[in-house]
């Protein structure tokens, strides 16, 4: 059996560390059963962000006459930009792939790998099964995949999951979407650009339940202009019919008691494409970890402490499979945590200080620190501002919809900022750089000098006052 200094399993942001224990003369073993980058790179956020620019770009085309420019979308080649994004998409794996099989500090093994003991990894599938080997140091970064709910009649007929969805090269007649989070709100967006009717069902009373709930509302009630949508349903039953699948949905309270309402009202949708994007699931259940001694919570994530170790000695964990921010650039934070515990002075825990999420839809949504609900169910006292873009000069020459909202201590700290509208993704940075490396007061953004006329003067404006005294 071989043995190896340190070895991870998923080749993500875990590959980072990876090439880092490489660099340092390590002997390396990298364990993926799929194509080389994780799921970001290959079916998460880069097809995706790849494909949705596209959109934007017919979106924008679209709005010429509110500037008096005439100009008009002539045609769309959909198959080709689909399969030119998969093409990047997988030469960008394989590149991955080919530099690992050459490299004489990693060794590549493809397939499902599984614990079999103490830091004792064996793959049980792909063109290494049977292979088996030892290594010192073991990080487990294997991810998640969509979750598929229990939903009556489901496993009966053909559906998407955001997998399957991104390399489709026909947009549907009629989208319906399960689910009201990020991946149904930006597969709404690409595919009803493209022509495609869509319906989407979620159990929460808005879309985006992750989001602020002001900004929440604000959302569903601008995709309520453009699609169907069900906010507060659940789905209950699916059905193949002769005009395609039927989801039948029921009325849903959500809540420490929530659930079906008895008695409450149902709605139904068919169409001939089903999206099914209801959360995501640890890929911790073919990895065997309790022959390694590594715990998982009821949902099957890993359990690590404050710096990323495991219950098993010599064994770590980073990435959307230890359940704590499912978002890729979380993921690299956590790689560099790893790293700097295993090979520097001394053992910090991860800040998650200002951890930002982007929901690249139409609008854009963006958030960093705390919601106003949790400030709330808390207890605490804070004031909160709101500004328009419209009332910004760049703002207004966009003729941009949407709003900055700022919330912070009656002693000035930013608890947080949610952002609905044009570049927001962009717009949200100023605010974690300011609550990370500032001294994370309203005074970093209020008093720093923005370039004039620009979008980030709205920021400035949000984070200037008058603030309302709530709580």
């Amino acid at each position: 059996m071989d043995e190896y200094d340190f070895a991870v399993v998923g080749s993500g942001s875990g590959l980072d560390v990876a090439n880092a224990a490489a660099n340092r003369g390590e002997s390396v073993a990298v364990v993926e059963r799929g194509p080389l980058g994780g799921t970001c790179l290959n079916r998460g956020c880069i097809p995706s962000k790849r494909l949705l620019y596209h959109a934007d770009v017919v979106e924008t085309v679209r709005r010429a006459g509110e500037f008096h420019v005439d100009a008009t979308v002539e045609g769309v080649a959909f198959a080709d930009i689909v399969r030119e994004v998969t093409e990047e998409v997988d030469a960008d794996a394989e590149s991955i792939r080919r530099g690992l099989r050459g490299s004489e500090r990693h060794a590549l093994y493809e397939g499902e790998g599984r614990f079999v003991d103490e830091r004792t990894i064996e793959i049980a599938s792909g063109p290494d099964r049977g292979e088996r080997f030892r290594a010192d140091t073991v990080l487990v970064a294997v991810g998640t995949r969509p979750a598929i709910p229990p939903v009556d009649g489901l496993d009966d007929v053909d559906y998407l999951t955001s997998t399957e969805a991104l390399r489709l090269e026909t947009p549907p007649d009629h989208l319906v979407a399960v689910g009201g989070g990020y991946v149904a709100a930006e597969l709404a967006h690409f595919f009803g650009t493209f022509g495609s009717d869509v319906t989407i069902i979620g159990r929460r009373p808005t879309l985006l339940p992750d989001a602020d709930p002001e900004v929440g509302a604000a959302f569903t009630e601008r995709y309520a202009e453009r699609f169907t949508v069900h906010a507060g349903y659940s789905a209950t039953a699916v059905e193949e019919t002769p005009d395609g699948v039927r989801v039948t949905a029921r009325a849903y309270e959500h809540g420490a008691d929530g659930g079906l309402v008895e008695g409450g009202e149902t709605v139904t949708a068919t169409g001939d494409a089903l999206l099914v994007a209801a959360g995501r699931t640890p890929n911790t259940d073919a990895l065997n970890p309790e022959a390694a001694g590594v715990e998982t919570d009821d949902a099957g994530f890993v359990e690590t402490d404050e710096y990323l170790r495991t219950t098993a000695e010599g064994v770590w964990a980073l990435g959307d499979v230890v359940g704590e921010y499912l978002l890729k650039h979380s993921a690299n934070h956590e790689a560099r945590a790893v790293a700097r515990n295993l090979w520097g002075d001394g053992l910090e825990p991860v800040d998650y200080t200002a951890m930002p999420f982007a929901v690249f839809a139409a609008p854009e949504v963006a958030g960093v620190g705390a919601r106003e609900d949790e400030l709330r169910e808390a207890g605490r006292e804070y004031a909160v501002n709101t500004y328009e873009y419209a009332n910004t000069a760049r703002g207004s020459a966009m003729h941009a919809d949407g709003f900055v909202k700022a919330l912070v201590s009656l002693d000035g700290d930013i608890l947080g900022c949610h952002v609905l509208g044009p570049d927001a993704s962009a717009l949200i940075q100023e605010v974690v750089v300011a609550m990370k490396a500032g001294s994370g007061t309203v005074r970093d953004i209020r008093e720093a000098v923005h370039v004039h006329p620009a979008l980030p003067e709205v920021v400035q404006r949000a984070f200037g006052g008058p603030f309302e005294r709530r709580g």
